[in-house]
């Protein structure tokens, strides 16, 4: 996670994702929703000095929204590049969000850049674009939340240095948390608390687990003068799930674990 223009670390990932760079290897982050992902990537392009094309990857993306496509303008037909071309031809680092979401007939672009050649071609336009040294490809994907119909093929994966991303260690989390939201340490703690409690229940559940991002956007509640169990209601559980009975226990879970908080002073 980071704050600011700071990365908090949670392990080696910075100096391997920057050697990876060097070595002009594209890199694959895995983890939970909410641990951090989007959020190195950014750090690294700051870090490392090179601009960052994000693209979401969804079921409807396609070759052409990658790579680009005719288009006809005052009746000319121009070719337009698509992000993942500008990113190449700008050496930036082009980041995959979610990659496992994207077709698999769409990811086959990916191949001549993850390899080797490090040239994206362009069939329809005719064109080979080498990529220069400062171009990267950084995709991520949560695998232990993919459909059982959405899966990475291994020939895929092992094209990628892989960076197995988590949660933050509680404490770490919680200062993360004061220094977003401002909010007392402690407050911090049991919304942190809550949070791991939730997650570990998730194994049970199956459901996406709070993420870091959320338990800031409780704590800023918080900070506006809602109650601890309030703003974990509203930001932390309801969008866990719609089922009445595991709504219903994630509440005693989530009382349980704020239990102790003072509401007549949220700030504390």
């Amino acid at each position: 996670m980071t704050n600011g223009n700071n990365y908090y670390a949670n392990g080696n990932e910075v100096q391997l994702f920057e050697q990876a760079y060097r070595q002009r290897l594209p890199v694959m982050l895995t983890g939970p929703t909410g641990c951090g992902k989007t959020r190195l990537v950014e750090h690294m392009g700051t870090l490392l000095g090179r601009p960052v094309v994000t693209i979401s990857c969804h079921d409807d993306l396609t070759s052409s929204d990658l790579v680009g496509r005719f288009i006809v303008t005052g009746g000319d037909v121009t070719w337009t590049d698509g992000p993942l071309t500008r990113a190449v031809k700008a050496g930036a680092i082009c980041y995959l969000d979610e990659v496992v979401e994207a077709r698999h007939d769409s990811l086959a672009v990916l191949h001549s850049l993850t390899d080797h050649r490090r040239t994206l071609y362009l069939d329809r336009a005719g064109e080979v674009v080498h990529a220069p040294e400062t171009f990267m490809l950084v995709a991520s994907y949560n695998p232990a939340y993919r459909s059982s119909l959405k899966e990475l093929k291994p020939s895929f994966r092992q094209r990628f240095v892989t960076l197995p991303m988590r949660y933050l260690p509680p404490e770490r989390e919680a200062e993360v948390i004061v220094a977003e939201a401002g909010i007392g340490l402690p407050t911090a703690r049991r919304l942190v608390r809550c949070a791991t409690a939730i997650r570990t229940a998730d194994e049970a559940f199956h459901f996406e687990p709070p993420s870091t991002r959320v338990l800031v956007t409780a704590a800023l509640l918080v900070a506006a003068g809602a109650s601890e169990l309030e703003a974990a209601q509203a930001c932390v559980l309801a969008p866990l799930s719609s089922d009445g009975a595991i709504a219903e226990g994630l509440r005693e879970v989530a009382a349980a674990s704020l239990a102790d908080a003072d509401n007549s002073n949220p700030h504390r």
